[in-house]
């Protein structure tokens, strides 16, 4: 008799940017995923991307462990992708990439189910931001409970849903000039989503070996700047940059918090200021894409797929020679250009 290896995956946070492209690769390979978030009805679209019944919305809350044992019970595998940049209300860092990170942990501990979780290149007990310190302290909690947990420290990921390149974009529609903190000097390995979900399946499959940290980093190390010189040549728009000293991004952000949205935190221009690519020893020690046999996507071979909508007449401009002249600079007063750490 054929033995069935297909699993049964509790993915908390399915319901996300990330989390979709984790469901639609779980799903392709053959296996049953419950997705645990805070809103089901926010899951249900996830549905389409399997057969009838193998995909299924569940409530559950990381503040709250009997959601989450609920979440997890008759599971074989659990994936938690939960994180938030900003923060609201009670669903805060430390609510959620710390604690709630260590109670998924916990309750697949007291089930004998392996974990991958989700956490972030740059996550660091010492680090002077509270997001990255919470993902360290996240860590840290789940490998206490689960040792062979796999950990996965993607860098800023893309894709077509992104708050990222598509927030940008949209600004160059409509602003004379992109900002960039600190210069845009601050490194940066951005990474197709669809790679990292790809990592997740891997992960959950025996790809590669437990109880250990993966960096996940795009083909390119590439400077804020770069990555917006980028943006600009794809949607076809010249703008100037404007660079602003850090010590102005942290006194317009302690105001911008509060707008609807939070286009800006304090935390996040602390985050800004430090490199977030692979470092030396994972390179070295092959806990990266190479350990699962992927090959990540560039972000020119990307974001032509989905930000041609930005383009002065959309996805109908007419092919053009661009102009490969670099946009202008204007700085703020004190701008030294040179993120520090």
């Amino acid at each position: 008799m054929a033995v069935d290896t297909k699993k049964q995956i509790t993915v908390f946070g399915g319901s996300g940017f990330l989390g979709r492209y984790v469901v639609h690769a779980l799903a392709k390979r053959g296996h049953r995923i419950r997705v645990a978030c805070r809103r089901p009805d926010l899951a249900y679209h996830l549905q389409i991307a399997g057969t009838l019944g193998q995909i299924q919305a569940v409530q559950a809350n990381l503040r709250y462990p009997w959601s989450i044992d609920r979440a997890v019970e008759g599971s074989d595998h659990v994936v938690n992708l939960v994180g938030i940049l900003t923060e609201a209300g009670k669903q805060d860092f430390t609510a959620l990439q710390a604690k709630g990170a260590g109670l998924v942990a916990e309750a697949a501990a007291k089930r004998g189910l392996p974990v991958v979780q989700m956490s972030a290149i740059g996550a660091d007990a010492a680090s002077p931001s509270e997001y990255a310190r919470t993902k360290a302290e996240g860590e840290a909690r789940v490998l206490a409970a689960v040792p062979e947990a796999v950990i996965l420290r993607p860098s800023i990921v893309f894709g077509a849903e992104d708050q990222f390149f598509n927030r940008f974009a949209d600004m160059a529609r409509l602003s004379p000039f992109i900002p960039l903190l600190g210069g845009g000097a601050t490194r940066f390995q951005p990474v197709f989503v669809n790679d990292v979900a790809l990592a997740v399946a891997g992960a959950v499959e025996g790809a590669v070996a437990g109880g250990r940290v993966y960096e996940l980093g795009g083909p390119e190390a590439l400077s804020f700047r770069e990555m917006m010189e980028e943006m600009l040549r794809v949607v076809e728009r010249r703008k100037r940059f404007l660079s602003i000293p850090f010590g102005a991004a942290v006194r317009l952000a302690e105001f911008a918090q509060y707008l609807p949205g939070s286009p800006l935190t304090p935390d996040q221009v602390v985050q800004l200021q430090i490199d977030n690519v692979v470092s030396a020893e994972a390179e070295a020690e092959g806990r990266t894409f190479a350990a699962f046999g992927i090959r990540p996507r560039t972000l020119e071979a990307v974001l032509p797929t989905y930000l041609v909508r930005f383009r002065p007449q959309g996805q109908f401009t007419k092919p053009q020679d661009h102009d490969d002249r670099p946009a202008e600079d204007t700085s703020l007063p004190g701008d030294d250009g040179v993120a520090k750490a």
